[in-house]
């Protein structure tokens, strides 16, 4: 199926291709190879559902919270469980680590023919996304360097924001690479969860 390509205001990403329902497409089939029975529910019953039990879904995707992204999954394992409320509506994000691999010809050569330096996995000696304490960042994770300044960038470790890409390799205590970045959202939680989980 081929998807809808516009330019401007009137460009409709994805309007006759899902990537979501790509994935689930293929979750199905995993299971089914499993040997498991699927039994998919429609929309409007997983509605009827949230309904029986008196709970709402909000339409704001961003939201991390258990109205968001977990309420249809609860009603529907509730439905068989017998469940009557949720007894725990945190939800644990994970985020995997993008490490980009060098692409020596992706980018346009500058002046002189020189082509600026993209991808890698590894920032003067550290891999990309090692968890590390700085002197005056705290808790971040590592991302690209700078060759010239022997510099390295650091990242808030929830939302990977860049905080600097000044600080020196010295400054920093490593302590873990990390594959995920993960982190335990709470109703009692500001803005949607806690700025750093527990320590790895």
């Amino acid at each position: 199926m081929q998807a809808v390509t516009r330019t401007g205001k009137h460009r409709k990403w994805n309007a006759a291709f899902s990537p979501v329902q790509v994935g689930k497409d293929h979750l199905y089939g995993l299971l089914c190879k499993m040997g498991l029975t699927l039994h998919l529910k429609e929309g409007w019953q997983t509605k009827a559902l949230r309904e029986t039990y008196g709970l709402k879904k909000t339409d704001r995707k961003s939201k991390q919270s258990f109205e968001s992204h977990a309420v249809d999954a609860w009603v529907l394992a509730a439905s068989h469980s017998g469940a009557k409320k949720p007894t725990c509506t945190r939800l644990w994000y994970i985020v995997p680590a993008r490490l980009h691999r060098r692409q020596l010809h992706r980018l346009q050569a500058s002046k002189g023919g020189i082509r600026k330096p993209y991808g890698g996995t590894r920032s003067l000696g550290l891999k990309r996304g090692t968890l590390v304490r700085h002197t005056k960042y705290g808790w971040c994770t590592v991302g690209g360097f700078d060759r010239k300044k022997q510099t390295i960038s650091l990242h808030v470790y929830r939302s990977n924001k860049r905080l600097t890409q000044g600080a020196k390799v010295k400054d920093c205590r490593i302590c873990t690479w990390m594959a995920f970045r993960s982190w335990l959202v709470s109703l009692n939680s500001k803005k949607g969860g806690a700025a750093f989980p527990p320590a790895p």
